[in-house]
């Protein structure tokens, strides 16, 4: 369950990534191992039988150089060469992936990805989905001040130390949250009342 989970979350991360731009197998590592930190354990021999699924599936295709039939230089493969493009199928795939808002979403794998591509995903699915994480993580809170509340008194400084700072950090995070969703809510608020004004100053047709 947790490979295929891991497999999801670097496909969006790999869609996501090639709708910003073409690029390099190289260089689309690169970019998950910084842009996406939870990425930094994937090595190429993960990102590329991720590659060549999206490529079977037709959600991404090769362009590959002109000069193929020249062999490659020392230390250069020809895969080193091939840029990664995204297909009309693929970016049908990117745009039904960004509509998805269960638990997926908003557990600590898959938050991250989903949060770096708010800019493609509708405002309603950002919205469910920092709901969603900020009620796995009061859960979690609840969790660890029952846990915290039972070993305080049978556990040494440091590690009591160590479990306050998992505790606070948890707890910044919950109000990160409620900041950002607090203006999410706002926007679509504002949004819908310019609609609704809208449609309200919209000649209405008159029967003949």
């Amino acid at each position: 369950m947790a490979a295929r989970k891991g497999a999801g979350v670097l496909e969006l991360a790999v869609l996501g990534l090639l709708h910003e731009a073409p690029m390099h197998g190289y260089e689309l590592r690169k970019r998950l191992n910084t842009l996406l930190g939870m990425f930094r354990a994937f090595s190429y021999g993960s990102l590329y039988p991720c590659l060549k699924l999206l490529l079977a599936k037709g959600l991404i295709v090769e362009d590959r150089p002109e000069d193929e039939a020249v062999p490659p230089l020392p230390l250069q493969s020809r895969r080193s060469k091939i840029v990664y493009k995204l297909t009309a199928d693929g970016k049908e795939r990117l745009q039904q992936l960004l509509t998805e808002a269960g638990p997926a979403a908003w557990e600590d794998e898959g938050f991250g990805v989903h949060f770096a591509f708010f800019s493609h995903t509708r405002a309603d699915v950002r919205l469910r989905i920092l709901e969603g994480r900020r009620s796995r993580l009061e859960e979690r809170l609840d969790g660890m001040r029952a846990a915290l509340a039972r070993t305080r008194e049978r556990v040494d400084s440091y590690t009591l130390e160590l479990q306050n700072h998992g505790l606070e950090s948890v707890e910044r995070e919950v109000r990160w949250l409620n900041e950002l969703i607090g203006r999410e809510s706002a926007e679509q608020g504002l949004r819908a009342e310019a609609t609704k004004n809208t449609n309200q100053d919209m000649p209405r047709e008159t029967g003949r």
